[in-house]
């Protein structure tokens, strides 16, 4: 049975204002948290069990998806009473294990959307009889990542920080934030003290000459730490140009909730989402939007490429563009919320004033 780790701890700072009381890998994507696709997704490539490396409202895991029953593996919990680091978080989690220290462990992050061939990679791992396996993706802009430059045979050359200059962008490739790790590896990441794998735990291991390859995979493959890739990765999941198993039969221009009252009039498209009780009035238009549970929205608004989050209340005629709403708002009727606009919980935003 393969086993694999998964990375949950952080406080997402960037999704703020979202992330005040939810945890970040837990807020609804199309319907279902970041967790749940990547726990599916995992299930389908033959993992049997998942610990989970908790810190930032860890209470809220164990809750939601108990050990698993539901989702047909197992679930274990590792929680950190102090940030450890991404090396330092896969070592604490470590202690779970039930593996050899010659088997794969698979390690992947609580914070991005793909579709990797999990299975794949594993392969390859053992085919190369490698310590590490990284999954990697091109990107047209590698500006913002760490370049991953590898050699024709796959072997991983260096890990470079995020390029300043034309001349430092070697490579389009990038760390994807998943990998495959010999047991015996991640036991060796010292266990009382924060660590980094990218920065300390993988230049190390090619400076001791061990075997880290890079596997490029050029499925979708998408990072949702900021709000506009947050609603960017909702939608593709909702018309299917990001795969999850647990949409499969549903995608299409939108998915509407069955609890959910969308007036005839109104129009949802663009990949937006509908959540549960959530009630859209007439004339309104959803586009490219994530709408959260019991969200309200009046009649003759707009709401463009942005999220709103559960029972907050939209009233008539407003217009919302690139815009984050956190839960149990109140915004007054004829109101323009602009590019970049945050809106913190119970905020209340009265008519005509924006």
């Amino acid at each position: 049975m393969l086993e694999a780790i998964l990375l949950v701890g952080g406080q997402g700072t960037r999704l703020r204002p979202l992330t005040i009381s939810t945890p970040k890998p837990m807020l609804p994507v199309a319907g279902y948290s970041c967790t749940e696709h990547q726990i599916a997704l995992a299930r389908e490539a033959g993992i049997g069990r998942i610990i989970l490396g908790t810190s930032y409202r860890a209470e809220v895991f164990e809750s939601h998806f108990g050990h698993g029953e539901e989702f047909g593996l197992e679930l274990i919990y590792a929680v950190e009473d102090e940030p450890l680091g991404t090396g330092g978080a896969i070592r604490h989690a470590a202690q779970h294990l039930d593996c050899g220290p010659d088997d794969p462990v698979i390690v992947f992050n609580g914070d991005v959307l793909t579709g990797l061939d999990i299975a794949g990679l594993v392969e390859q791992w053992r085919d190369a009889k490698a310590d590490v396996a990284l999954y990697l993706t091109r990107v047209a802009d590698p500006r913002p990542f760490g370049l991953v430059p590898t050699d024709a045979n796959g072997r991983v050359l260096e890990f470079l920080e995020k390029p300043t200059t034309p001349e430092e962008i070697v490579t389009d490739q990038i760390n994807a934030g998943c990998y495959v790790f010999k047991r015996s590896i991640i036991d060796s990441i010292p266990n009382d003290h924060p660590v980094s794998v990218e920065r300390e735990t993988f230049p190390a291991l090619l400076a001791a000459n061990k075997v880290v390859i890079g596997v490029v995979d050029d499925g979708y493959w998408l990072d949702l730490g900021t709000p506009l890739a947050f609603a960017k990765g909702s939608a593709d999941l909702v018309q299917g140009i990001a795969p999850s198993p647990l949409l499969v039969g549903r995608t299409g221009s939108a998915i509407i909730e069955k609890s959910a009252t969308v007036h005839p009039s109104a129009i949802v498209t663009g990949g937006s989402y509908v959540g549960h009780n959530a009630s859209i009035g007439a004339g309104t238009v959803i586009d490219r939007s994530v709408i959260f549970n019991e969200v309200q929205i009046a009649s003759g608004s707009r709401v463009t490429n942005s999220i709103i989050s559960t029972a907050a209340n939209v009233g008539s005629d407003c217009r919302i563009v690139d815009t984050v709403i956190a839960e149990r708002v109140s915004i007054g009727s004829n109101n323009e919320l602009g590019a970049g606009t945050l809106v913190f919980p119970d905020e209340k935003i009265e008519a005509g004033t924006t």
